[in-house]
């Protein structure tokens, strides 16, 4: 059963009262909604705020940020930008980044019109108004941090603005922008209900928990170590909400199990009201769709390890390059489809995907083709119960309870405070659901130095969360970026053998690290608002 946040949005009248908004009005029009006669009930409100959840993120967005990173390829167009953004190749004019930055301050001014104007309702029940505040001020502070992460210094705006207003601000420090939306997360942690406390036709509200969750993503990205810890052992305790590890990997990301208690934050979605359609870019061809715009690069494919836990590049681990995709990590079955794979029809039975030069089949891989460009296709958040054109009413997970043990994981490394009982509540946990065995796999090695476990925590989640659009954001927090972007993309070893030994050359990309860190403020917005400074190298 789904909530009933069904974003089932009136545009015109939202548009309506953005508008009037801005205009000092001495009277209310008997015939329109205005600011001054909207504010009637909380179902009006509440009309509002699903608005603002609606726009909180956007499926194109959540998988193609998947591409801007090594982990991908968007081989077919620029989809959101993705090709232009992993190649190095865009500039300050890109679409990208103005319909980044216009959807976020979209969603900002939303949040500011409802934050603003609900206390015009009358006898409204107040418990109600405050947890509503807490949700509007969250999605506020999540447009905020996403706007940061990518441009650095923006405009802070805790306010509804006129259009004069708008075009004459300038850009608020980066630390400053921090703060505030620590700040907002902290005041509302204390006001939004734990996911336990919301009835079941509630589902998919923010809890608690959510704003927990962000503000440990938050402090990771700042290196906050000891903030880490802090945000997420108080979701780890069981005293801000329900949580825990699906005991599936693959079950996770299918419909019937949508709000499991690793869901902490998601994209609602509806098959009767609201989808999303990327999929039919994504599949295998013979499992229905119409081409491949996105596909797994042999980087990512290379990074899952050996049922014994370890690297494919050790000589111990019993890697067969001709069989390469045997006696490896389970997740990667559940995430990538490779030559060979045995894909599950919907309506039961199954068919064998064939994606190698010769195979003679519309998977096959053949350059410049509307088929896969690396040799490899996408199962991750396939939906078996799709509709026309694999278009989706299923969740999509922004943050879950597995990141959260990672977040912990990586941070105690950092900290110097890694030992056996923090590996076997996150890491051997994890792994474990996965579908590892082998006691090599998940043992803690207190043998291990600093380094060595922070690269084994980077790469758990790298192949934990791939295809959930997080990859780019860790190698810039990471600063590696610049040594995982620059060079050649690949792809299976289907390409000539002078080349690569073999492998396929898919993307050539390129990454300065003295500007490619932070995106330049778009073009046409520093055209409308000279006040606006530009980044270093832009």
């Amino acid at each position: 059963m789904k909530n009933n946040i069904t974003y089932k949005i009136n545009a015109i009248l939202v548009l309506l009262l953005v508008v009037t908004a801005c205009e000092k009005l001495d009277l209310a029009p008997e015939n329109q909604f205005t600011s001054l006669n909207y504010w009637t009930s909380i179902g009006k409100a509440q009309t509002v705020l699903n608005t603002a959840y609606s726009q909180m993120q956007y499926s194109n967005y959540f998988f193609y940020n998947e591409a801007l990173s090594d982990n991908a390829y968007n081989g077919r167009g620029d989809m959101v930008g993705a090709a232009s953004l992993a190649a190095g190749t865009y500039d300050a004019s890109l679409s990208r980044l103005q319909n980044e930055w216009n959807q976020r301050y979209a969603g900002i001014k939303t949040c500011n019109l409802f934050l603003e104007n609900i206390d015009r309702i009358e006898d409204a029940d107040a418990d109600v108004v405050e947890r509503m505040i807490g949700e509007a001020r969250f999605i506020r502070a999540f447009h905020h941090f996403q706007l940061m992460t990518w441009f650095g210094d923006v405009p802070l705006v805790a306010k509804d603005l006129t259009i004069e207003d708008a075009q004459t601000l300038s850009r608020t420090p980066r630390t400053e922008v921090l703060q505030f939306v620590l700040s907002e997360l902290d005041e509302v942690i204390k006001i939004l209900p734990s996911n336990s406390e919301y009835s079941e036709e509630e589902r998919g509200k923010i809890t608690k928990g959510a704003a927990i969750a962000l503000k440990a993503r938050v402090l990771l990205y700042e290196n906050d170590w000891e903030g880490v810890v802090a945000a997420c052992e108080s979701l780890m305790d069981g005293s801000n909400g329900s949580y825990g590890l699906f005991s599936s990997y693959e079950g996770l990301f299918l419909p019937q199990n949508e709000y499991s208690n690793e869901d902490i934050l998601s994209l609602q979605y509806l098959p009767e009201f609201r989808t999303w359609g990327e999929y039919f870019d994504f599949a295998p061809l013979t499992a229905g769709s119409r081409l491949n715009a996105m596909a797994a690069t042999q980087e990512l494919v290379d990074s899952y390890l050996t049922l014994d836990g370890k690297k494919i590049s050790d000589a111990s681990s019993g890697y067969n390059e001709d069989d390469p995709y045997t006696n490896r990590d389970p997740r990667l079955t559940n995430t990538i489809v490779y030559h060979g794979y045995e894909w599950e029809d919907v309506g039961g039975g199954s068919h064998t995907v064939l994606i190698e030069p010769g195979s003679g089949t519309a998977d096959e891989y053949v350059p410049g083709s509307s088929a896969t460009p690396t040799g490899y296709y996408w199962r991750k958040y396939f939906d078996p119960t799709h509709q026309t054109g694999l278009s989706s009413g299923l969740n999509l997970m922004l943050i879950r309870y597995a990141d959260v043990l990672l977040m912990y994981a990586e941070a105690k490394t950092e900290l110097g405070q890694m030992d056996q009982a923090t590996w076997d509540n996150t890491i051997k946990a994890i792994r474990s659901r996965a579908g590892f065995t082998n006691p090599t796999a998940l043992n803690f090695d207190n043998s291990l130095g600093k380094d060595e476990l922070r690269q084994i925590i980077r790469n758990e989640r790298r192949v934990e969360l791939a295809f959930e659009g997080l990859r780019i954001f860790d190698i810039r927090r990471w600063k590696t970026a610049e040594d995982v972007l620059n060079g050649w993309a690949h792809g299976a070893k289907f390409g000539p053998l002078s080349q690569d030994d073999g492998y396929i050359r898919a993307n050539l990309r390129f990454f300065d690290p003295n500007k490619h860190y932070l995106w330049p403020i778009p073009r046409d917005e520093r055209l409308i608002n000279p006040n606006l400074s530009q980044n270093p190298g832009w």
